[in-house]
């Protein structure tokens, strides 16, 4: 396997490189990814039967990039399907210039598969990549075992995860956009409801073509999409209620955005004492959590966590989570969160800002924030501030950098745009506090008949100063 990833790296340096010139076995063969197996430990027989835990093989298909990168890509899947609850058996990554139409792997390579599952006594393959209803029908006729992709994964972990009424929502409407065009079904599934002659069981009122039971479901998966639809549009509209109330009194926002399990949520209960769910998981959290913060200067602004982004995130599930991702298009500044500590931390670089552009949010202002240095050794985090000079190095577990993400949100929040100055009353002690609180304070003192203070304030607050304003 090492002759083969050297011969492979070797060509692709040089400017000459022909697929053809690798030899046909390596190309096609199928390589078993080390270092997977997930075995349980510490714990009984009877506990195991009653974890039930699936059985799976993962299987990967290697089109572009280094073996190091296909090999990432199916350690992110096991990672998946142990937090789906699943227990890895083996991985296996296959060498293609595209995924075969037909079985995704190639037929020439299927019964290979099909063996590796009956040695390992393996319940169900995980396809990393998303299958089409042609290629998912195949490959699991083919090796007689359940198949999904990394795409009904992702949607299984979504579905235990989610909470809240909204969330659960998305994650229905996600699992049925996915899930329709893949319907099968057998026997009674094919068979027609209604129909057939006089002489039949239809009767009276039933006669006709009549309408198999497969049609019915996808009837009513439809209608159950559009309700689905409706429900959703009428939170979003609450949604936007919340945050044009903070639009209006000005309130800056800064969004929590970043890969999945790269420490989001430790880092929202660092800065705000939140106390979001925090665990060493895909997708542990799903949904927006928003929480005050006070800035050092008294100025308030909230930060909100947002749901962990993955490569090759199901377009499903971008388009549901859609009124909760535009949470982060509609912020002042985006706090990206990176795992410092994870193999390949510019890939997840990547596909965030990939989620983002797609939901608009690329145009907003963004910090990057290098989390879990405590993990990362020394070369690691040299190389990655070589990467990155404008990024702010910390540790949401050990508190390590915390102080200076704070002081770099701060910097960035946008300031109110209008100066004036003006003598409060000191009855109107409510008007001076909001400054502190909202606005820009650039000089205070005090006098016999009030407090005369000047500041930057927002539109609504100066319209409110106007009659204690002081002229130039």
């Amino acid at each position: 396997m090492l002759r083969a990833r050297a011969t492979f790296e070797e060509l692709a340096d040089d400017v000459e490189f022909d697929a053809g010139d690798l030899e046909l076995e390596e190309r096609h063969a199928l390589r078993r990814v080390a270092g997977l197996s997930t075995e349980l430990a510490d714990v009984t027989e009877v506990e195991y039967r009653q974890l039930r835990l699936e059985r799976v093989i993962l299987v990967g298909v290697w089109t572009e990039g280094s073996a190091t990168d296909a090999e990432n890509s199916l350690t992110e899947l096991a990672a998946l399907a142990e937090t789906a609850g699943s227990q890895v058996l083996d991985g296996l990554i296959q060498r293609r210039s595209r995924p075969d139409s037909s079985t995704y792997i190639g037929r020439g390579k299927v019964d290979e598969l099909r063996a590796v599952v009956r040695s390992t006594g393996a319940d169900t393959v995980i396809c990393d990549g998303e299958l089409s209803p042609s290629q998912l029908r195949t490959l699991e006729s083919q090796v007689n075992v359940k198949v999904i992709d990394r795409t009904a994964l992702i949607l299984d972990i979504f579905a235990q995860h989610a909470k809240s009424k909204e969330g659960k929502a998305q994650v229905e409407l996600a699992q049925l956009q996915y899930f329709l065009p893949r319907l099968r079904g057998w026997g009674e599934a094919l068979s027609r409801q209604t129909g057939g002659s006089a002489s039949g069981n239809g009767g009276v009122g039933l006669r006709g073509p009549g309408e198999t039971k497969l049609e019915t479901d996808r009837r009513r998966i439809r209608h159950r999409i559009a309700r689905l639809k409706r429900e959703i549009a009428a939170m979003a509209t609450i949604r936007d209620t919340k945050r044009s109330t903070r639009r209006r009194n000005r309130v800056p926002s800064v969004a929590i955005a970043g890969y999945t399990n790269a420490g989001k949520s430790s880092l929202l209960n660092r800065l705000t004492g939140a106390g979001v769910l925090v665990e060493d998981a895909l997708f542990a959290t799903l949904d927006t959590t928003t929480r005050r913060a006070r800035a050092a200067d008294g100025r308030i602004y909230t930060l909100s966590d947002t749901v962990g982004f993955v490569r090759h995130l199901p377009h499903q599930l971008v388009e549901a989570f859609r009124s909760t991702l535009e949470e982060v298009a509609e912020a002042d500044l985006v706090l990206h969160v990176v795992d410092g500590a994870h193999p390949d931390p510019e890939e997840q670089v990547r596909a965030v800002r990939e989620v983002l552009a797609e939901v608009g949010a690329d145009a907003v202002l963004e910090l990057l924030v290098v989390n879990k240095v405590d993990a990362a050794d020394e070369e690691t985090q040299l190389r990655l501030k070589r990467l990155w000079p404008d990024a702010v190095f910390t540790s949401a577990r050990t508190g390590v950098g915390i102080d200076d993400v704070r002081a770099a949100v701060e910097d960035r929040l946008p300031w109110p745009a209008i100066e004036l100055t003006a003598v409060v009353p000191y009855d109107r002690g409510d008007l001076v506090a909001r400054v502190h609180a909202i606005g820009e304070v650039l000089e205070t003192a005090h006098l016999a008949e009030g407090t005369r203070i000047r500041a930057r304030v927002t539109e609504a607050l100066a319209a409110e100063l106007a009659p204690f304003a002081m002229s130039a």
